[in-house]
């Protein structure tokens, strides 16, 4: 196969064409699940062309040529963002029926609900996710107890979780305090995107969460999306969410 401008590495032409995340991608091909040309191929550096026949998992991979779409889901409680899961649990794929191949835009965990994105366009999956680009996303949190302004003075100034990890500057208010109920309702703004990381970050500080809920990504809430529901994301949104608004 000669080199012209036209190629692209494989886990990107995978990517692009909505098997996965690149990430996810790297994974397929590392695994040996990946063919081209009739050939296995374990190589993250190997470069495809449109020409070129990819298989993945036994079934050819087209790349998008009718035009990227982007889903915004309000994701309910009891979902996970992950297809094909290995316990047969509900996936959101299962409440966004679309006839294009698309994967979610970084993940939550099955008892958050909330905002998340679904598209096939792998270049938007990498930037959205990729720490270097900071997007903004806004969380609800109920707790268990009183918090206190020290309280939020830590989540703003970082915190460790993962034993040694100090989390990076946030925005933290107090939304609500119901001292009958004995719960606080807080609002957090990450950039980051570690595992459960809002969850952890509400423990450092010695507080339970019982909700979760996502409420943006960027400045494309989900305040007038009925849980369970999806819309398309209009054009500026899109472009405000890479330009990190």
């Amino acid at each position: 196969m000669e080199n012209n401008e036209k190629e692209i590495r494989l886990q990107k032409f995978l990517a692009n064409s909505g098997v996965a995340s690149r990430r996810k991608s790297e994974e397929l091909i590392l695994e040996g699940r990946v063919k081209v040309n009739g050939k296995v191929v374990t190589e993250l550096g190997t470069k495809v062309n449109p020409e070129d026949e990819v298989i993945c998992d036994g079934k050819k991979v087209e790349l998008n040529k009718e035009g990227y779409i982007y889903i915004l889901l309000n994701k309910p409680i009891g979902y996970v963002t992950s297809s094909h899961d290995q316990f047969g649990r509900d996936d959101i794929l299962d409440l966004v029926k679309v006839k294009e191949r698309v994967v979610s835009v970084g993940r939550l965990d099955m008892y958050t609900s909330g905002a998340i994105i679904l598209t096939n366009d792998g270049d938007f999956v990498y930037k959205v996710t990729h720490p270097k680009h900071e997007i903004v996303k806004t969380y609800q949190v109920t707790v268990k107890g009183k918090v206190t302004d020290e309280d939020i003075d830590s989540l703003k100034n970082g915190v460790i979780i993962d034993d040694n990890y100090l989390t990076k500057e946030a925005d933290a208010r107090i939304m609500k305090i119901d001292e009958e109920k004995n719960i606080s309702r807080i609002e957090i703004k990450i950039h980051e995107g570690r595992n459960r990381q809002v969850r952890k970050m509400c423990e450092a500080i010695g507080k339970k969460v019982i909700a979760l809920h996502r409420s943006k990504i960027g400045s494309v809430g989900v305040k007038d999306l009925p849980i369970g529901k999806w819309r398309y994301l209009k054009e500026y949104e899109v472009k405000n969410i890479l330009e990190g608004k």
